[in-house]
């Protein structure tokens, strides 16, 4: 019997992404077979691209792409939280929940996780079968676009769930591409009385301050502290780096004030060091902090989302097609723009 076939885009290496016919993903009895509509580009999809290590382990020939949402096109027989036709995102990250961090409450630490786009096939293919535990209906009022945000906003909570952010607290958010507009509206929403944004990119300050920043700063030709102190933010509570160079961390660590919060959600390369002086931590009391992938926030994210409280749409650039998916993450001058979203059908 002729099998069927579906388009993808498979990740066979450093810079070599083909978009060939794949075999179409088996659905076991527990398993939702999803019609991709849209599936983000993320940063660690051009990590893998560019031969280095993201959060998993990726073997290749493997369909990359974890941020999706589809819809239903068939069900396994023991499936019962969803059914064929609904419009879904995933949660890419399915833990074994036996293992002794899942036993822990640290399931995120999985030895045994199964990574949709990461460790298994993914997103960036007009198919793909995932577990129904990682599956989650969107709103009627959310577009596959914007449901295919979800993941990324889950991660971005883990985050700022752990900035020590307060009612009346001052943020710095340095980085003003999708994950940084993101992290600056969640400030706001946690309680942050002032928000800066250092941005050199014009149009990213622009969109920046659309989306509530209070002071948006050029930091390539601003002096940051002082445009800082001028703006009454002279006791900077907590600062996100969402850029992932050592040089924009080792800033942030400069900026932040006494009894300060430093959370490192860029990702840097695995080798990247930075250098760092004891005596300043020791001296103001600066916790360092870093978050890593998404532990029980994909249904808030996607609360909030479906709410309206958060815009997860003003940072997306373009929709594109598989088949520019290669040139898109390997041109920075490309994601420089802003978000990419891939959707199989174009």
């Amino acid at each position: 019997m002729e099998e069927f076939q579906m388009k993808s885009a498979v990740f066979y290496g450093k810079h070599d992404m083909r978009v060939e016919e794949s075999p179409m993903p088996k659905v076991g009895k527990e398993d939702v077979l999803i019609q991709v509509k849209a599936c983000g580009i993320c940063g660690t999809d051009v990590h893998i691209y560019e031969g280095d290590k993201g959060a998993a382990e990726v073997t290749p020939p493997t369909i990359l792409g974890h941020e999706f949402s589809g819809v239903v096109a068939e069900v396994g027989s023991s499936v019962t939280n969803v059914k064929v036709g609904d419009r879904v995102c995933i949660d890419p990250n399915c833990y074994c929940g036996k293992c002794d961090f899942c036993r822990n409450g640290i399931a995120h630490y999985c030895t045994d996780m199964i990574g949709y786009g990461t460790t298994v096939n993914g997103g960036f293919a007009e198919y793909c079968s995932v577990n129904q535990r990682q599956v989650y209906k969107l709103g009627d009022n959310t577009t596959f676009e914007q449901g295919a945000m979800t993941e990324p906003v889950a991660c971005c909570l883990h985050g700022i769930d752990m900035c020590n952010i307060h009612p009346g607290s001052s943020v710095v958010v340095i980085g003003g591409g999708m994950i940084g507009l993101l992290m600056l509206q969640l400030a706001r929403l946690a309680g942050a009385a002032r928000t800066a944004l250092l941005e050199p990119v014009e149009a990213k300050r622009e969109v920046a301050k659309k989306l509530g920043a209070d002071i948006c700063i050029d930091p390539i030709h601003d002096d940051v502290k002082a445009v800082l102190a001028s703006a009454g933010m002279t006791w900077v509570n907590t600062v996100i780096e969402c850029v992932g160079r050592t040089s924009t961390i080792e800033q942030a660590i400069d900026i932040v004030g006494n009894k300060g919060t430093v959370m490192m959600f860029g990702l840097t390369k695995p080798d990247d060091t930075i250098f760092l002086k004891p005596f300043e931590v020791f001296k103001k009391e600066i916790e360092l902090k870093a978050s890593y992938i998404n532990p029980y926030t994909q249904k808030r994210a996607l609360e909030l989302i479906d709410s309206g409280r958060l815009d997860v749409s003003s940072m997306v650039y373009a929709v594109e097609s598989l088949e520019n998916l290669a040139e898109i993450l390997s041109k920075p001058e490309l994601r420089a723009k802003g978000k990419y979203i891939i959707s199989p059908e174009k």
